[in-house]
């Protein structure tokens, strides 16, 4: 365990890529391959099982250091992450215990909490913070918590990962892929020079980069072509043998969650295909809020299997017949495609055509009619380019269509995660209703550190009420919000869900009167509900 404390205090310490990379190089060499699989599972990002709740880990605050509930809940609205409010406010520890290894921690010692009673997980938590150095406290209570973000990208994991064992970092990338449980053997095959075939495996997804510069300037539009921007689920659809697999961009199995499509693709030769999971109308996509009504279902019945239809509309062919051809030019991988998808016939399995003519102004044109589609607007990919791994700038652009805004009013915020864990970052922002402010997003990005600074200072001077972490503010900033969507929704106290909210600016020249109202967003939300798009099976 205090090996990785330490791996884990000096990647908190710097922000510097290299040395990220270069404290992981250091761990992985040292650590045994036991604790090196769990460093990579839960440094990638992997979810950890949460084991203590936030009221278990508080009164563990307060009994630890023998303050009063106020002063402890004082300390932790001051720090902003409670497992570093804990180890601030212990004692240092008159004696360590013999050091055990991270994999010994997580898979014995904290495998035992959940069949304690809250007193007795306490109780044993306690017992171990006493014998433990601050490091290792602050990492323990982080695993208790089921929350490690220490600022670490799968991306370094796997750099890290190619450094130590001198391969691609294309290799590692699509080794880490997939559904794996944290071992020695599954660390060894994660460095080994061989690879095995794991059938079950998706390939690592690549990227459209944001083309934040005039499309003309990328060269004679002939070179490119142009898809729509599909608002759906991207997902690899892997038929290998008998078996037909779907994986999320966020490596999340969805087998049994999309019956139809497994169905469809049981006649299709072994091939990996990429593409996006829609829900689909008679003739065009429907809103994302119809898909979102199946995203979390693992067994969907009959009634909404009709209600929301899905198709996967396929833009790349990345394996066939047991060969990886993600090396080979795109026009050639769209062709055999193309060629598949026609053979097989399945109408819940399309081809996302590109578009018919090629122009810089004429995709110019048909981006800006892209909402009345009901997509995003356009994917530019060159026709010679490969299929690369991560987000890979030069070869794949999304040409998105210009936001949506709104003037909303600041009126409740609460601390951020890792490195902003102590600062107010988190904002939930509202509209008018009549008289009322009514909350319609939230939003974190989108301001300088700055305004950060600035803002968390008005926000401690200026509180009306708490909830816990969160507090209620006095209404009186507001801010340029922009977004890609906005549908009416049942699931919302105000009605309507925005997608991917973001700050713009800080609109220190409006008064809270001038934020926008409900009912305005009320009859957007009712105009953004999507029109007839083109899609084909080839």
């Amino acid at each position: 365990m205090q090996r990785f404390a330490a791996l884990y205090a000096a990647l908190d310490r710097t922000t510097a890529t290299s040395a990220k990379i270069e404290a992981m190089v250091t761990y992985f060499r040292e650590a045994p391959p036991a604790d090196a699989a769990w460093a990579v599972y839960t440094l990638s990002g992997r979810k950890l099982r949460r084991l203590m709740t936030s009221t278990e880990l508080f009164t563990l605050a307060v009994q630890v250091s023998g303050y009063p509930e106020w002063l402890v809940g004082d300390s932790y609205d001051h720090v902003g992450d409670l497992a570093e409010a804990i180890v601030l406010l212990l004692d240092s520890p008159t004696s360590f215990t013999a050091d055990a290894p991270l994999h010994v921690w997580i898979e014995q010692r904290l495998r035992e909490l959940p069949d304690l009673s809250p007193e007795q997980r306490i109780a044993r938590v306690r017992d171990w913070l006493d014998r433990l150095p601050p490091e290792s406290r602050f990492v323990l209570l982080k695993l208790l918590a089921g929350a490690l973000r220490v600022g670490v990208s799968q991306r370094l994991v796997v750099q890290a990962l190619a450094n130590l064992a001198g391969l691609d970092t294309a290799t590692v990338a699509h080794r880490m892929m997939g559904d794996w449980l944290p071992d020695a053997a599954r660390y060894e095959r994660l460095v080994a020079a061989a690879d095995e075939t794991d059938v079950e495996r998706p390939y690592p997804f690549f990227l459209a980069s944001p083309l934040e510069q005039p499309a003309a300037m990328l060269g004679l539009a002939s070179a490119w072509l142009a898809e729509w921007k599909w608002d759906g689920i991207r997902a690899q659809l892997l038929r290998r043998g008998a078996e037909v697999r779907l994986w999320s961009r966020g490596e999340e199995r969805l087998d049994g969650r999309f019956p139809e499509l497994e169905q469809a693709a049981s006649t299709l030769p072994d091939c990996v295909l990429d593409g996006e999971i829609l829900a689909w109308g008679d003739s065009s996509p429907l809103p994302f809020t119809a898909l979102q009504k199946r995203i979390g279902r693992l067994k969907p019945g009959t009634k909404l299997l009709t209600e929301v239809p899905v198709v996967f509309l396929a833009f790349d062919l990345l394996e066939i017949g047991g060969v990886d051809w993600r090396e080979r030019p795109l026009h050639q991988r769209r062709a055999a495609l193309s060629a598949l998808l026609v053979a097989n016939g399945d109408p819940r399995l399309r081809l996302s055509a590109e578009l018919p003519e090629t122009g810089w102004e004429i995709w110019a044109a048909a981006r800006e009619r892209a909402r009345e589609r009901g997509v995003e607007g356009l994917i530019l990919k060159r026709r010679d380019s490969s299929y690369q791994v991560g987000r890979r700038r030069g070869d794949w652009w999304k040409w998105k269509i210009d936001p949506y805004t709104l003037d909303a009013v600041l009126i409740y915020a609460q601390p951020g995660h890792g490195r902003r864990s102590g600062l107010y970052t988190d904002y939930t922002f509202g509209v008018w209703d009549g008289d009322v402010l009514v909350p319609v997003a939230k939003a974190y990005s989108g301001l300088d550190d700055a305004e950060i600074a600035e803002l968390d200072r008005w926000i401690r001077a200026h509180t009306l009420d708490r909830f816990g972490p969160v507090r209620q503010v006095e209404p009186v900033h507001v801010f340029e919000l922009a977004f890609e969507a906005i549908n009416l929704s049942a699931r919302h106290k105000s009605g309507i869900a925005v997608r991917f909210p973001r700050i713009l600016r800080w609109r220190r020249d409006k008064g809270t009167r001038d934020a926008d109202s409900l009912s305005m967003l009320r009859e957007l939300a009712s105009s953004d509900q999507g029109l007839p798009a083109d899609g084909s099976n080839g």
